[in-house]
């Protein structure tokens, strides 16, 4: 079940090299560019970055099998 009005904003690294999505429920009137500059200065990129480098990919059904 989804959560009401809410939307979806794509925020950048301040280096420039990942992207994140950041899910809000804004009131009508906000300046979203305002919002999402500081919504990118307050993300914890170094947290994110170690999240993202830490997942394993687990190949999950049948394998294939090698022939010999």
């Amino acid at each position: 079940m989804a959560i009401a009005n809410t939307k979806r904003y794509r925020i950048t690294n301040p280096n420039g090299a990942d992207h994140a999505t950041v899910v809000a429920v804004l009131p009508k009137g906000t300046n979203i560019n305002a919002y999402l500059k500081d919504a990118t200065q307050r993300f914890d990129w170094k947290a994110w970055e170690e999240m993202k480098a830490s997942q394993n990919k687990i190949r999950v059904g049948q394998q294939k099998q090698k022939r010999k």
